[in-house]
């Protein structure tokens, strides 16, 4: 397994342009979501200022940039508001390398961030965040939303009954596109960042405790991103999963929420190589590594069984972070365990 990690290369710059403080905030939040970006700067329209003082502001920001071969993205809040206006001026002569789309919102912005992974112009970007922008916005109870007229749609064949055992799919493989160890399991920074870098077809959070758990189990299927399917499943059944030839064209992103799961995991035949470590949450008897990582005696001596089988690690939140020492994260968690 290959955890895929672009080079800040060709990156298309992108400029968030706004009325008052709404610039930082969101830019903030993204950030805790996707990690820190390069090419990414915020341009505020104070109510002291005029149109003059944010249009020299987004020049400043389109003269920062590196690497984004000539190609820029303005996110602005407001449709006719002076941020998009002053864009507009901005953009007159380079209408084949640069786009404007307003009416900002966070999943608009991050898929914005992931979108540049897979995509190199600012027309490409504008155009596929267009839609996601849209379907953010949503209501729940779920009976307020607004009716919307549907074309009939030609219907998929069906299938009668399930594939029999034994059959085998593509080569009979799974493929792990990452293996991930977060408390959380299923959030923001999982199925934004991490399913925009690795792109599966399946998210599987690995627990046995989740899975007798009704209410978190349905609230990770239902955070699944688009496109993508999320499950639940106990880590025995992952086991027999993991040998299932029906399963060879499957790419799946695997959560656990301990080591000890995932350690159980593999101990049982699931074939992982490589293992993200994301975030531990901090609890009684354990210690603070890092800004996401604590652990205890038993954390520690699980780490080391799974190194001893051959596991390596990748510790990051986020596929832009650069990755940790998970042999230096050791070692300080015994030198502060040994002090309690």
């Amino acid at each position: 397994m290959q955890i895929y990690r672009k080079e800040v290369k060709n990156m298309v710059g992108i400029i968030i342009a706004t009325h008052g403080d709404f610039a930082d905030g969101i830019f903030q939040s993204a950030q805790m979501i996707f990690g820190e970006q390069e090419n990414v700067k915020t341009c505020k329209l104070m109510p002291s200022e005029g149109p003059d003082d944010i249009r020299a502001k987004m020049q400043n920001a389109i003269d920062s940039f590196v690497d984004n071969n000539g190609e820029v993205l303005f996110l602005t809040d407001l449709w006719s508001g002076t941020p998009f206006n002053q864009a507009s001026a901005l953009i007159e002569g380079h209408e084949d390398k640069w786009a404007i789309v307003s009416g900002l919102n966070l999943p608009m912005l991050v898929e914005a961030y992931g979108s540049r992974f897979a995509m190199n112009t600012a027309h490409e970007i504008a155009a596929n965040i267009v839609g996601l922008g849209r379907d953010g916005i949503k209501v729940k109870p779920e009976s307020l939303e607004p009716e919307v007229e549907q074309t009939p749609a030609v219907s998929a064949p069906k299938i009668n009954g399930s594939i029999p055992e034994g059959t085998v799919i593509g080569d009979g493989k799974i493929k792990y596109v990452l293996a991930r160890i977060d408390t959380r399991l299923l959030h923001g920074q999982v199925s934004t960042a991490w399913t925009k870098s690795v792109s599966p077809n399946r998210i599987i959070a690995v627990s046995d405790s989740v899975a007798k758990d009704e209410l978190r189990k349905n609230m990770i299927e239902q955070a699944a991103p688009p496109g993508v399917k999320a499950h639940v499943v106990p880590i025995d059944k992952m086991i027999k999963v993991d040998k299932d030839t029906r399963f060879g064209n499957t790419k799946a992103l695997l959560l656990f929420e301990t080591p000890q799961d995932a350690l159980r995991a593999i101990e049982g035949g699931v074939n992982i190589e490589t293992l993200n470590l994301g975030s531990m949450a901090h609890s009684n008897g354990k210690v603070a590594l890092t800004r996401s990582v604590s652990m205890d005696q038993d954390d520690v001596e699980t780490f080391e069984k799974l190194i001893n089988l051959g596991v390596k690690f990748d510790v990051r939140k986020v596929p832009s972070d650069s990755p940790e020492n998970i042999d230096q994260i050791l070692k300080k968690a015994k030198v502060e365990l040994a002090k309690k």
